[in-house]
């Protein structure tokens, strides 16, 4: 295909789809090379071609011209309409400096890259190994993200209500509203995914996972997740010991609730874990929680460093799509582009953010009051009639709780997205976060809530830890359909008369194929998921010691799973370059710090323990004075451990000053440089 002629096209080139590769040629700032597709843009088949030309001619022009530098190719007629996008190598150099990412530099050290300095960088002349396929992939998506119209201007072929683009609008935003573009998806490379597949979940690597190869193909959020994913695992198997050992070795370790006939009433004999086997449970899971987050967080230095990704810049890169405000000059990059004071952002985040979390949190609070006023009343008209149709109501309460926190839920996280969204955070990071957190505050309450208040207000142990084992039963039978059984039915059944059609006409597929995928829904429920059951074991496992056995399991089967979903039921997602997992990382930091004062508490509320400490000559308020001070003793040593335990191990914080020496080195020598006058360098 020859570019349109405009005089801001990037080249005037000639592209072959041959492969799974363009050859590419006459590139005015690149050697010629053979670049692969990456990215596909799905049209409407009602799109002008006139449209479907300039969209083209616009992705191909130069960025001084308004363009996005990149190389576009149109599909075929049986491929559906599309458009098929790469990179020239130009364009994915300078991308990469600009997110900061680190290279190896010819001594085979890292180093940030420099786009003047490139030539001193392995690999530099080879894009597909310079680069990872996430990388490019992303690099991409952001070109295309973008897109700004530079004037007021018409969109060819399209109706005058939906055709006109103001100054500076993003394009790709207002083509999406005016249906020309459907989706935007980077593709799959066969040949990698089946390798990446074959050393992943189709030898149940469980314990040991192929994490480069996941970063490389799927990018740092999965590889993040996975990782973080395989060493908790790994964590659970001392919990899970110990917990085996209270419940079958240790009298009375298992939390065994008994019930017996005292004056004709059914009474719970609280048979629940020894004063030792309770302290020794409660004590390790504070314990541990303080340490695997510590650990967690030196593994993930050491990755981030690995990978690449220690030192992004994502506060100096190009405003997210959906950032809006008034256009002026950055003050601190000089780019013109939409500026929003941090000030209006704090006053609706303070003001009416905040108001509206909090007004759901007390709407979780009225449902759970509402629950165990309605089942007292069910329970009581019961004992009066005693009749079936009375019987069917107890389970009256339970279900209309059910149906009301899943409908509250979900209208929360609509509201949550909308208010996230009004905020108008300016980096992508900056967004996810500020959503995450609130959805974190609402989980946190419709989980946990019902537990806090079994706990500390009606103080009844048994009836928690009956709770808990519910849930953790519930959630495994639950997990063991959607990570086991969903997919298998899936891969034999529904997808197997589609693989056999691939077989006839493997090139064409290839396309169609990824298009009929469902969009991927992101890794947020999975790691909702893993911070609820974190909560059980940290918050809740002294009085059901057998918690981390079951989220052992539980693990076992989700890693593959997982695995297997990401790969076969999903287009692949765009995955942009991460340090560590995010708020996710704050997130148990945070449980792992109320772990402290939950595991404190329910130790005093031990009927085993108050019985040992009346014993003792402790009572009344001495009790509870002796449980602030413990507490306060095991916050201290948690705090200890943590300052004890580096962030990072002495060979990533040594290699990542060096690069944050080298990096400074580099821009004084240019500054120098660029005070030399040019006869002088001649």
């Amino acid at each position: 295909m020859t570019s349109l002629g405009d005089k801001g096209s990037v080249q005037t080139q000639t592209k072959v789809l041959s492969q799974g590769c363009w050859t590419q040629v006459s590139c005015l700032c690149c050697v010629s090379e053979r670049v692969e597709p990456l990215v596909l843009i799905q049209l409407p088949d009602s799109v002008q071609p006139v449209t479907k030309r300039w969209l083209i001619s616009l992705i191909e022009a130069s960025k001084r011209h308004g363009g996005a530098a990149l190389l576009a190719q149109p599909g075929e007629d049986e491929c559906g309409n599309v458009i098929v996008v790469s990179a020239p190598r130009c364009t994915l150099l300078r991308a990469t400096e600009d997110l900061g990412l680190c290279k190896k530099y010819r001594n085979e050290e890292m180093a940030s890259f420099s786009y003047h300095d490139r030539d001193n960088f392995t690999n530099v002349d080879d894009m597909q190994e310079f680069l990872t396929l996430a990388e490019r992939q992303y690099i991409v998506k952001i070109e295309l993200d973008s897109l700004q119209a530079q004037k007021k201007q018409r969109i060819p072929g399209v109706p005058d209500a939906l055709g006109v683009l103001e100054a500076w609008e993003n394009i790709c935003q207002k083509l999406v509203r005016a249906g020309v573009i459907k989706d935007i998806f980077p593709l799959h490379n066969q040949q990698r995914l089946n390798d990446v597949c074959r050393r992943w979940y189709s030898k149940k690597q469980i314990w040991r996972q192929p994490l480069d190869a996941i970063q490389s193909y799927f990018g740092g959020t999965v590889a993040f997740y996975f990782s973080f994913l395989q060493f908790y695992t790994w964590a659970l198997v001392p919990p899970a010991f110990l917990g085996l050992v209270l419940t079958f070795l240790v009298p009375g370790g298992g939390g065994v609730v008994k019930e017996q006939a005292v004056e004709g009433v059914m009474e719970e004999d609280d048979d629940g874990p020894s004063v030792s086997g309770h302290m020794v449970q409660a004590v390790f899971s504070m314990l541990w929680s303080t340490l695997f987050i510590e650990f967690w967080k030196r593994r993930s230095s050491s990755l981030s460093h690995r990978w690449g990704t220690r030192h992004l810049t994502e506060r100096f890169a190009e405003p997210r799509p959906g950032f809006h405000g008034t256009l002026g000059l950055n003050p601190v990059t000089g780019r013109l582009e939409p500026l929003f004071p941090e000030w209006q952002r704090q006053l609706r985040v303070g003001l009416v953010s905040l108001p509206l979390v909090g007004l759901f949190l007390g709407l979780v609070v009225l449902g759970m009051t509402g629950f165990y006023h309605g089942e007292a009343l069910v329970q009581g008209f019961h004992q009066d009639s005693g009749s079936l149709f009375s019987g069917a109501l107890l389970y009256l309460p339970s279900i209309a709780h059910t149906v009301y926190t899943t409908i509250l839920k979900n209208v929360y996280h609509a509201v949550a997205m909308q208010l996230t969204k009004w905020e108008n955070h300016r980096e992508e990071s900056s967004f996810q976060n500020h959503h995450i957190t609130k959805v974190l505050l609402f989980t946190f309450f419709n989980n946990f809530a019902v537990l806090f208040h079994i706990a500390f207000y009606k103080q009844d142990l048994p009836l928690l830890r009956k709770k808990l084992a519910s849930l953790l039963i519930l959630n495994q039978l639950v997990n063991q359909c959607t990570e086991v059984v969903v997919p298998f039915i899936v891969d034999h059944f529904l997808s197997a008369p589609h693989k056999k059609e691939q077989e006839d006409d493997l090139e064409v597929d290839k396309l169609r194929a990824q298009r009929s995928l469902p969009p991927f829904p992101g890794l947020f429920a999975e790691y909702i998921e893993l911070l609820v059951k974190f909560g059980y074991l940290s918050l809740f496992s002294c009085v059901y010691p057998l918690t981390a056995v079951l989220l052992l399991l539980n693990n076992v089967t989700e890693i593959p799973g997982d695995a297997y979903k990401i790969c076969k039921l999903f287009r692949k997602p765009f995955s942009a370059p991460v340090s560590n997992m995010g708020v996710w990382q704050t997130a148990f930091e945070v449980l792992g710090f109320v772990s402290v004062m939950s595991n404190c508490w329910l130790l005093l509320l031990s009927p085993r323990v108050q019985e040992f400490c009346l014993e003792g000559g402790i009572s009344g308020k001495n009790i509870i004075l002796v449980a602030i001070l413990v507490e306060h003793v095991l916050i201290l040593v948690k705090m200890i451990l943590a300052f004890m335990i580096p962030a990072e191990p002495d060979w990533v914080r040594i290699k990542r000053e060096q690069i944050e020496f080298n990096s400074m080195q580099a821009l004084r020598q240019q500054d120098v440089t660029s005070f030399i006058p040019k006869h002088s360098l001649a």
